[in-house]
């Protein structure tokens, strides 16, 4: 896994206390209406990825899918957890801003453009 600055950021969001990591923090997050966007792992059950787009979609919250593991973002934040809220704006729209650009750039290297 190469090194990604929404990794990067994500972490230094954890060190401030601005996620909300796992099914049953990031699913209060989203209900007491602190999350930002929610990211998912690459590898969550398709039930739970269902069950965030559905709590998200009310709340206007952002879901984002990355192509990180589970064991990837244990890797990279030290916890394991298939689901992360971001709970700060600031973090939020940097980090929706970075893996949006990730994404971007996967796009032009698989077309070869």
């Amino acid at each position: 896994m190469q090194n990604k600055k929404y990794l990067s950021l994500l972490g230094m969001a954890r060190r401030a206390g601005k996620l909300s990591m796992g099914h049953d923090m990031a699913l209060k997050a989203v209900k007491e209406k602190k999350a930002k966007i929610l990211i998912l792992a690459s590898d969550v059950s398709k039930r739970l990825a269902e069950e965030f787009e559905r709590a998200c979609s009310g709340a206007d919250i952002p879901v984002l899918c990355i192509d990180e593991t589970i064991s990837d973002i244990h890797g990279a934040l030290g916890y394991k957890a298939g689901v992360i809220t971001v709970n700060d704006e600031n973090f939020s729209h940097r980090i929706e801003e970075l893996i949006n650009i990730e994404k971007i750039n996967q796009e032009v290297v698989a077309h070869g453009d």
